[in-house]
């Protein structure tokens, strides 16, 4: 019983730096910034897209009358 308590006890107490050190040295911000966010960049400015500057300008206008 005593092995198993101090076996859980190591394992949160080391989560615990874990987390800590994630905290301490931005390391979450850190990959958002150098890994995901040129990933992401990459992906969305490789993809399709229609030019708005070649559509009509009176197309999908809305009407503002009211049937009374």
């Amino acid at each position: 019983m005593k092995a198993k308590l101090l076996k859980a006890l190591g394992i949160l107490f080391g989560a615990n730096a874990l987390l800590f050190a994630v905290f301490f040295f931005d390391l979450d911000g850190k990959f958002l910034f150098y890994v995901y966010e040129p990933f992401m960049k990459k992906h969305y400015d490789e993809m399709e897209r229609r030019d708005m500057t070649k559509m009509p300008y009176g197309m999908d206008k809305p009407s503002y009358e009211y049937n009374v």
